[in-house]
């Protein structure tokens, strides 16, 4: 078998659109995913008795059940209840909601490991509720569980991929329909897996960057 990448390269404006939607569903998602996340992990840890299995019974639903599921939910079912949707918007949605549930896990970890005296000390300086917590136990706890976060994120910008079954023209979207032009099937997909893999990398390596400065406002040590 020959292969023919030319073939495939040629098509490269469709890859580049193909990843900055994906690049730009990743970053939304990621940012209002751990604004959710955050949320559910207070419900489930420091939040009122009513709210803790309302926000555990979604983080269990969406965490045992399949993305792609989730997609079509929000992309064919919302329609029936009158909400219409562009593949985009239904995209970021399912996106949110799947990183949502697996960081609201996450972030509770961290919040449940802040020691009790430390708590208390904050309590004992006539802090309020919300300030103890966005004081003194979120920095520390996001800290404690931002390389999870970060894993968990380029799990849901991986799983974007399905995004391309309900007409998102992200990145899988577009080797999909380059290889229906050219009939360059493996090569369009083996180009495809490069740019997953370099967007993969990439994300890591600036999520690890921002994190300790802008997120949790920390300075890494140096030769860390």
């Amino acid at each position: 078998m020959k292969l023919e990448f030319a073939d495939v390269l040629a098509y490269w404006p469709l890859l580049l659109q193909g990843a900055a939607l994906t690049l730009a569903l990743s970053a939304v998602a990621a940012a209002l995913g751990l604004a959710l996340g955050v949320a559910c992990g207070w419900a489930r840890a420091w939040g009122p008795a009513w709210l803790r299995p309302i926000a555990g019974a979604y983080v269990e639903l969406i965490r045992n059940t399949p993305f792609i599921v989730q997609l079509f939910f929000v992309f064919f079912g919302l329609p029936s209840l009158g909400v219409k949707l562009t593949p985009e918007v239904a995209s970021v949605i399912a996106m949110v909601l799947n990183l949502g549930a697996y960081a609201a896990e996450i972030a509770r970890a961290g919040m449940e490991a802040t020691p009790r005296g430390q708590i208390e000390a904050a309590r004992s300086l006539a802090l309020t509720e919300a300030q103890v917590f966005l004081r003194v136990v979120m920095p520390p706890a996001l800290g404690r569980v931002w390389p999870a976060m970060v894993s968990q994120i380029v799990i849901v910008m991986l799983g974007s991929a399905v995004c391309g079954q309900i007409a998102a023209q992200e990145l899988s979207y577009t080797a999909n329909l380059i290889q229906s032009r050219n009939f360059r099937a493996f090569e369009s997909f083996i180009v495809a897996t490069a740019l997953y893999l370099l967007l993969a990398v990439l994300l890591r390596q600036v999520l690890n960057h921002i994190g300790p400065r802008w997120i949790f406002g920390r300075t890494p040590q140096a030769g860390r």
